[in-house]
């Protein structure tokens, strides 16, 4: 039996063993894919012990991500510019990391209609699922990627870690803050990329973050996607849908990604329709 898993902690919230169930089942597979509790002091030796134990890959969620850049035997050029592993293959008694969440956003927006190539991309947020957004805008060939967030210094080293792998695409970085550069970016974008926790579940808060953007200087014709995927309709998305803009949640990059790395472990296509309804159902 091939052995899959998640580690994170907590990870009773995971949706992963949902989806990676209904791929394994719809392809007859010889596979168990399971949850499994990690205490962040303890990762070293649970990665030792999945090894130990015939695990053939897990996938790593918070607040693991980062830490298992030290702990591989190989980590790809993807998970090296946005700085987290969010997938681990064990291969011939080594560890291989590598990160899906740029590829999946990439394939979520396409799926949506939204293409990066040439657009001008304002990225709210500056931690590793900002990083991935900027990774995949850079690797789409994006003209331009505006990354901002609360404190304009972490937007600043999240920008930074594209640099090397920018080519002629635009980075700059700003301050949430400073609404009259904000504003400014509002009215040039293409595609907003909101990459904050800030609208996660529906709250007084998440509605207050909503409003606080400068929704209404985006153009007619752009974009906005939101990486959080519950709720579905975040109160970014409304405000978004409330000016005729095109709408992208986050429940079809958690899809792809996960369907990426179901493809590296067992070296088969993922059926997306049953991954998509077995999350639909979660």
């Amino acid at each position: 039996m091939m052995l899959l898993g998640v580690i994170g902690w907590p990870i009773s919230h995971s949706r992963s063993p949902a989806m990676h169930t209904a791929a394994i089942e719809a392809l007859g597979l010889d596979a168990s894919y399971v949850p499994m509790a990690v205490r962040p002091e303890d990762l070293p030796e649970a990665i030792a012990g999945l090894r130990a134990l015939g695990f053939r890959g897990v996938n790593a969620t918070l607040p693991h991500k980062r830490a298992l850049l030290e702990l591989l035997d190989e980590v790809d050029e993807s998970a090296q510019a946005i700085g987290a592993v969010n997938t681990v293959v064990f291969e011939r008694g080594r560890c291989l990391g590598s990160n899906t969440d740029a590829a999946g956003m990439v394939a979520a927006l396409a799926e949506g209609g939204v293409t990066l190539t040439d657009a001008r991309v304002v990225i709210l947020g500056a931690g590793g699922a900002a990083r991935a957004a900027a990774h995949g805008a850079v690797r789409e060939d994006a003209f331009s990627v505006h990354v901002v967030s609360r404190r304009a210094e972490q937007a600043a080293a999240a920008a930074a870690t594209i640099i090397p792998h920018a080519g002629a695409c635009h980075l700059s970085s700003g301050d949430l803050a400073h609404l009259t550069s904000l504003r400014s970016a509002f009215e040039s974008a293409d595609v907003v990329i909101q990459a904050t926790s800030a609208t996660l579940g529906d709250s007084e808060a998440a509605d207050a973050f909503a409003a606080a953007l400068p929704i209404d200087a985006l153009p007619a014709g752009s974009s906005v996607f939101d990486m959080v995927y519950a709720p579905r309709r975040t109160s970014v998305l409304r405000a978004a849908d409330a000016r005729g803009l095109r709408c992208v949640g986050g429940l079809g990059m958690l899809l792809h990604q996960g369907a990426l790395a179901f493809e590296a472990f067992t070296g088969k296509p993922a059926d997306i329709d049953a991954m998509r309804a077995a999350l639909e159902s979660a």
